[in-house]
């Protein structure tokens, strides 16, 4: 039975015709078709995002028809044989056919190959493992990508074990990918695999380990596939310091930020926060809010009053704040009320800046140095207290320089 994409944009698009039409003016009709999760969406009604294209042309004959059509070609792999064609602004990574020659569990040493079958032999899952040409017609090597894509089945291409012994990330992958598209119990040959080349991981660097767990925690509703990972030793390889527990459940219920999903993970304990975003090499952005969240979190309760939250605020920020509230929100779940409540505070309010300075104090006749800085501290330790009155700065700090006598 054929398969057909129809009601597909981005297929008829003219960027996508265009780069199509430059490769086929090379290399014939048939010489390209898109592959992997352009054609795996398409055929599950979801979203697709980026546009990827085999091809039997070699790369410099990419690059070369590309930039025939008039079209920008960037070298992004040649050795591995990518070129991103761009069309209307829009890129396509275009991917020479290729069988691995030699793997060594991070990365491949490739062969390129007219053979559409050893391509998608080299690949993860067999729902990846999909390809479509131009007029959306599917084919599908591997003879079950089609139904694994349609009934949620996350399973490898051939023999789990080799397969994650090409590329030890492809045991994340496994779990990542159950997430967004798999549906029931994960496939048990799999998840044999995983947990026994766990350890395997170890190899891999900590930047595409951190990236793959965030695509993971970025998943509508990755409990299961997380529950799996735990129950596989495969989380407690990645990340030692995270703990499955009912935090994380309610974490998911409450959003998609895969930062706080992450936060209910790991205690709210500054130095064993550190060390795990060290270790993992997380983005700076996300490193911060991590340590933030855990510095606040003490400072944090759902009963704070506004005038209390106010001054936490102050002393913490806002990201810090809301993100403290959301674990503080998933401990105590039926406190939702006083959660929303300090989550719209923390984004409505914007902290006052210190109302007076070191010049203030000059004219009272402070001389500069530690006494200004432990003069202006008691100050803010009182404006703050007071919740940040906007009057009578002059005479609260006349009073701390010449403290009344008697």
């Amino acid at each position: 039975m054929t398969t057909r994409l129809t009601d597909q944009p981005w297929l008829t698009a003219s960027s996508t015709r265009a780069v199509m039409a430059a490769l086929e003016a090379v290399g014939g009709p048939g010489c390209a078709r898109f592959v992997g999760g352009c054609v795996r969406n398409a055929l599950i009604g979801e979203p697709v995002a980026d546009i990827d294209i085999a091809t039997t042309l070699r790369p410099d004959e990419t690059a070369r028809a590309i930039r025939a059509a008039g079209l920008k070609a960037v070298p992004t792999g040649m050795a591995h044989g990518t070129v991103t064609g761009v069309a209307e602004r829009r890129p396509f990574e275009i991917t020479t056919l290729r069988r691995d020659v030699s793997t060594d569990g991070r990365r491949a040493t490739v062969a390129f190959t007219d053979d559409w079958a050893e391509d998608a032999a080299r690949r993860d899952f067999r729902l990846n493992a999909l390809y479509a040409d131009p007029e959306g017609q599917v084919f599908d090597p591997t003879g079950e990508g089609v139904g694994d894509a349609r009934a949620g089945r996350i399973i490898f291409v051939g023999d789990p074990e080799t397969r994650i012994r090409e590329d030890f990330l492809r045991i994340l992958r496994f779990f990542r990918f159950h997430a967004w598209y798999g549906q029931g119990e994960p496939d048990a040959a799999a998840l044999a695999a995983c947990r026994a080349l766990a350890t395997g991981m170890t190899r891999l660097s900590a930047e595409r380990v951190s990236g793959e767990l965030m695509k993971l925690l970025s998943a509508p509703d990755p409990r299961a596939a997380m529950a799996a990972m735990a129950e596989a030793g495969v989380l407690a390889q990645i990340l030692p310091e995270g703990r499955l527990t009912p935090l994380f459940d309610a974490a998911v219920g409450q959003g998609a930020d895969p930062v706080v999903r992450l936060m209910t993970l790991l205690p709210p304990d500054e130095a064993v926060v550190a060390g795990a975003a060290t270790r993992l090499r997380f983005p700076n952005t996300t490193r911060d809010r991590l340590a933030f969240a855990a510095s606040a979190t003490p400072a944090v309760s759902l009963s704070m009053s506004d005038r209390e939250a106010r001054a936490v605020l102050y002393r913490h920020g806002g990201q810090a704040v809301s993100d403290a509230v959301r674990r503080r929100w998933a401990e105590t779940p039926e406190r939702s009320g006083d959660a929303r409540r300090l989550l719209a505070l923390a984004e409505a309010w914007t902290p006052p800046r210190l109302p007076v300075g070191g010049r203030d104090l000059a004219r009272l006749g402070v001389e500069p140095g530690p006494e200004t800085g432990r003069l202006l501290k008691a100050f803010e330790e009182g404006w703050v207290a007071d919740d940040f009155p906007t009057h009578g700065h002059a005479k609260r700090l006349t009073a701390l320089v010449s403290p009344p006598r008697g």
